[in-house]
């Protein structure tokens, strides 16, 4: 047995652990919204902490196998490779911005006592940055197991993932909008806010 079958079945199921991950977070990021208290925030974000190592060993997993596949079998040439990759680096820079957002909500409520939510962590756990990030993961993720699947030439495979960032952009500008107004004030609850 060769070992590029071990490569290939370590890329996969890194690549499901890292979507099962991200489509966690996402969901958490629908459970913040919704919350109405600090011990409601508190016990979403410490469901999320418990995803983060596996999480975070798929992340390095699946480039890796990926990268040793390329270099084994597949070679450089191939556009769609060198997309995915890229696609990747820029997963990577929204899981960031994903990470050091919560980080600053679970800084926020770890000494704060059980009630009510105050006006600074609805704020934190409605800034459209961090839903759009989250967004833009989920919709990365798609269009990188779209090229995997798929294996486009190149301009297939920049197209793909254009459409991908298009759609998470787009399914995150219903938490952009009326931001101007809200700033001063708690955010409005909606059900764009979902």
């Amino acid at each position: 047995m060769s070992f590029y079958p071990i490569l290939v079945f370590v890329h996969v199921t890194s690549a499901i652990t890292l979507s099962a991950g991200n489509l966690l977070s996402l969901f958490g990021l629908f459970a913040l919204r919704r919350a109405q208290r600090v011990e409601q925030v508190r016990a979403i974000l410490g469901l999320l902490a418990l995803s983060e190592p596996i999480s975070a060993i798929a992340v390095v997993l699946t480039p890796v196998a990926g990268i040793a596949m390329t270099v084994m079998s597949w070679g450089w040439r191939n556009g769609w490779i060198n997309v995915a990759l890229g696609s990747f680096v820029l997963l990577l820079s929204m899981g960031v911005i994903t990470g050091t957002r919560r980080g600053a909500i679970a800084r926020l409520v770890k000494e704060m006592p059980d009630g009510p939510l105050p006006q600074s962590v609805e704020q934190r756990i409605h800034d459209p940055l961090l839903g759009t990030a989250v967004y833009m993961i989920v919709a990365l993720l798609l269009g990188i197991v779209f090229l995997m699947t798929t294996k486009p030439v190149l301009e297939g495979a920049l197209i793909a993932i254009v459409v991908s960032v298009v759609l998470g952009a787009a399914a995150s500008l219903p938490l952009w909008r009326g931001r101007t107004g809200e700033e001063a004030g708690s955010p409005k609850r909606s059900s764009s806010d979902v």
